[in-house]
């Protein structure tokens, strides 16, 4: 199961001795700098974790699963995430 918001928002209660408005005010803040930084098609880089990268997808042939209808797709930016090497280990148990 997904850690949700509320459960990080606990989570940073219990270990920064914060208020839960505190906490929930950090957690949204962040979450709009990363919503802004991002739709402006900048990257962003959070040593030890990973990079979340935006990048642009070509138009390109398509098919309506429901008709079978084949179709065009417009060129889109989509936001891609790759986990940092130290991360890696981490989640692998190789620390």
């Amino acid at each position: 199961m997904a850690c949700t918001k509320i459960e990080i928002i606990e989570k940073i209660v219990e270990k920064n001795n914060q208020t839960p408005l505190q906490a929930k005010e950090s957690i949204e803040a962040l979450l709009e700098i990363m919503k802004s930084t991002l739709a402006s098609g900048e990257d962003i880089m959070i040593s030890g974790f990973g990079k979340f990268q935006v990048n642009q997808k070509a138009p390109r042939k398509g098919r309506n699963p429901a008709t079978g209808k084949t179709m065009m797709l417009k060129k889109r930016r989509v936001v891609t995430f790759k986990l940092a090497g130290s991360m890696r280990d981490k989640i692998n148990g190789e620390e």
